[in-house]
């Protein structure tokens, strides 16, 4: 037998049973002829501890062992000396007298600490994979990865969803993202398809009777590579029949709520049930179809006093269509010029031409634009911005799209700048309601946003204004982040 025990499953109550460890030397500590070892395996940490007049052999393999060798001994367990416990260890209370110990495996000298905390290059994490995985942040994530999936499989178990593995290679479907091509060795000049979603394969599931699907798959996309983006991943994929949206969302909201409450219990969830937007009025009031509900700064329209006003661009672009949009950061008013222009250019890269804004300070108004309103003009501005002295009010005036955009991002730079983001909150919210199709600006042709199979929510809009048909789409948002999406299917 390699070993009898883990490195972490020794405690008080072994002391004096003699047993067998297998693991990784993570420090080592020569105190005048005695030597500690922290001896690792994935379960945790066990001290050991050499003897050398009684047990001189294996003395001798631990004077040679070095950090990452892979070791077994033997030996028996005993309480630590008074005062010299380790309250940091599940193990610290008792350290392992050493009769016996073999070098499984030497190693070479890492390339970088196994036991520091501190941050390494990507370049060298990828490199040397095998050592990065035995650090305690990325092993924990690995761990918690598998909990969580076991959490969710047994959560669909209970609901009555049956788990089935759909084929990895399939036949090529358009769903608006590239494909990985692999070829056929029997039928030369074809190609299977790495799928970027079980999409199809799970709709004949529903055909064929099966009504409550879940499975933990595995998605390729040849896309990009973009900090959300990855080449493959997986997702929680499920589907049901003879369901409407509520319905999908009341099986998937107490998930949420139940892996928050289980695995990230110094979470706060900011607002149960889970609120709901549609899609434009997420755009309209937070410049985001993923907005980030932590803090609140909304945006404002201020389009119908724009007309109004004697400001060219503000009036020429409400009067041609577009919008007007206002948002007031509480006490902004301290921003300096240069911080002013950094939200400016925040906007610009948005493909906002610039900002505009208004100063309120010390009961006064300062900014160019206030000559070009009138007294109540202005006065309604404030009100509907909720803004009070000591605050700033940014405008943006563009189309719909661009304005919201732009301001939405600004936004999130001032929540930043301004600490207004609890990192203890989870604000969950579902957006509904997405637009049915997208004009491509190349092409100008209508793209489908979501996928072909989507519903549409009003079936006449597709014939008679297909630009403006809405569909039966939906995004789960967490703090600013799509975290998952469905839609009812045609």
């Amino acid at each position: 037998m390699y070993r009898t025990h883990t490195c972490n499953g020794l405690t008080e109550k072994s002391a004096g049973k003699k047993i067998t460890l297998c693991g990784w030397v993570y420090r080592r500590r020569d105190h005048g002829g005695m030597i500690f070892i922290d001896l690792r395996d994935r379960y945790g940490i066990t001290q050991i501890v050499s003897d050398p007049v009684n047990f001189a052999d294996a003395h001798k393999v631990m004077d040679c062992v070095r950090g990452e060798f892979v070791i077994q001994i033997e030996g028996t367990v005993r309480m630590r000396p008074e005062g010299q416990e380790n309250k940091s260890l599940d193990t610290g209370k008792i350290e392992v007298l050493v009769s016996k110990a073999a070098v499984l495996n030497p190693s070479k000298t890492p390339p970088f600490e196994i036991d520091e905390g501190g941050v390494l290059g990507e370049e060298i994490r990828l490199k040397y994979r095998y050592l990065d995985l035995r650090r305690d942040r990325l092993k924990n994530n690995i761990i918690l990865r598998h909990q969580i999936i076991k959490f969710i499989r047994d959560f669909f178990d209970k609901e009555g969803f049956i788990e089935v593995e759909t084929p990895i290679l399939i036949k090529g479907t358009p769903e608006g993202s590239r494909e990985y091509l692999v070829p056929s060795r029997l039928y030369p000049g074809t190609f299977y398809v790495l799928p970027q979603s079980p999409q199809q394969l799970k709709q004949l599931l529903m055909v064929a009777g099966f009504d409550k699907y879940f499975q933990i798959a595995r998605c390729f996309r040849d896309e990009d590579q973009r900090g959300d983006r990855q080449p493959e991943f997986t997702q929680l994929d499920l589907e049901m029949s003879f369901v409407d949206m509520e319905d999908i969302m009341k099986v998937n909201e107490p998930l949420l709520i139940d892996l928050t409450k289980k695995f990230a219990r110094n979470k706060k969830i900011k607002k149960v049930p889970f609120p709901v937007l549609t899609y434009h009025e997420a755009m309209n009031t937070y410049g985001s179809d993923k907005p980030d509900l932590r803090f609140d700064l909304p945006i404002v329209d201020i389009t119908d006093i724009a007309k109004k006003c004697e400001f060219s661009i503000f009036k020429n672009t409400a009067e041609s269509g577009g919008v007007v949009k206002a948002l007031n950061v509480p006490s902004g008013a301290k921003f300096t010029r240069k911080e002013i222009d950094e939200f400016s250019e925040i906007a610009k890269i948005y493909r906002a031409k610039g900002l505009a804004y208004i100063v309120l300070q010390g009961g006064e108004l300062k900014s160019p634009l206030t000559k070009y309103f009138k007294d109540e003009e202005i006065k309604e501005i404030v009100k509907r911005c909720k803004a009070k002295d000591g605050d700033i009010i940014f405008f943006s005036a563009d189309k719909f799209e661009i304005a919201c955009t732009s301001l939405g991002y600004v936004r999130i730079a001032a929540a930043k700048k301004m600490n207004l983001i609890d990192e203890n909150v989870f604000a969950y919210l579902w957006v509904t309601d997405f637009p049915m199709f997208e004009r491509d600006e190349e092409t100008k042709k209508l793209n489908a946003v979501h996928h072909p199979f989507t519903a549409p929510k009003n079936p006449e809009e597709l014939k008679s204004n297909p630009e403006k048909a809405l569909a039966k789409a939906y995004d789960i948002i967490l703090n600013g982040s799509e975290i998952g999406g469905g839609s009812i299917r045609i």
